[in-house]
């Protein structure tokens, strides 16, 4: 299992929300890029970038700063956030992403999303966010009557390849993931999830990683690593061993 710190992006500037509430930001840089870096000093494979502005506004928002990641790192960055169309996604590989993510409209406008796979095949992925088990959309503003389980099913079979999954309750609250939520998705679909939400300790890795046998391709993490509760390059780590106990 692999673990991607997230570089989440408000106003240019590297932030961390608490359940996708745009109001309850921390901010904890002004450089994006060099938080970018720091992350793959510390032995990152990937990058998990979002522009929240354009997540909520329907389009990118944050350009130089993704711009500015991609240019100061080597290892592929995947990004989402106001990505609603096949051109959207045109636009950010050719800053130099390297998977592009819709969420909002795998509902809205599967048509969109079924362009893109035509054209981008497993450099899409699709990010099923959700509250309580339904999907929420347009940067977690609106939840939908539509059960992640059924989305995803849907976009499975329009092609999708990878999923990301978020559970809106737990991202930035440090409770652990929702595991159940998880193995719930992890067994209506076959292609391979990323969770993200909720990681708070290396004993969150392992939970995490015991889903591996369901397809479990990795996780996310943001707020444990930038508040210092937990370490990086140690979770990176125990992710890719052997099963290994660990306490919070």
């Amino acid at each position: 299992m692999i673990v991607i710190p997230a570089v989440d992006l408000a106003d240019g500037q590297c932030v961390r929300l608490l359940r996708g509430e745009m109001d309850a930001r921390t901010v904890y840089s002004d450089d994006p890029a060099a938080t970018a870096r720091r992350w793959v000093d510390a032995g990152a494979s990937i990058l998990h970038v979002v522009d929240l502005d354009g997540a909520v506004q329907g389009n990118l928002r944050n350009r130089s700063a993704v711009e500015a990641i991609c240019r100061e790192v080597t290892v592929p960055v995947e990004l989402g956030g106001g990505l609603r169309t096949r051109d959207d996604v045109q636009q950010v590989l050719d800053l130099g992403v390297h998977w592009a993510i819709m969420g909002t409209s795998a509902l809205e406008q599967p048509q969109e999303v079924e362009r893109a796979l035509a054209a981008f095949g497993g450099r899409l992925i699709i990010s099923i966010d959700a509250r309580d088990g339904f999907v929420a959309t347009r940067g977690w503003t609106t939840t939908t009557h539509i059960r992640a389980t059924e989305l995803a099913g849907r976009m499975e079979a329009l092609g999708a390849q990878r999923f990301i999954c978020t559970d809106i309750a737990s991202d930035g609250a440090l409770t652990g993931p929702n595991l159940e939520g998880l193995r719930e998705l992890a067994q209506a679909v076959s292609v391979p999830l990323i969770a993200a939400g909720g990681v708070s300790c290396l004993a969150d890795i392992v939970a995490l990683k015991a889903l591996e046998p369901l397809g479990l391709l990795g996780c996310i993490t943001g707020k444990a690593i930038y508040e210092g509760r937990l370490d990086l390059a140690e979770a990176i780590r125990v992710a890719a061993s052997a099963s290994e106990g660990a306490a919070c």
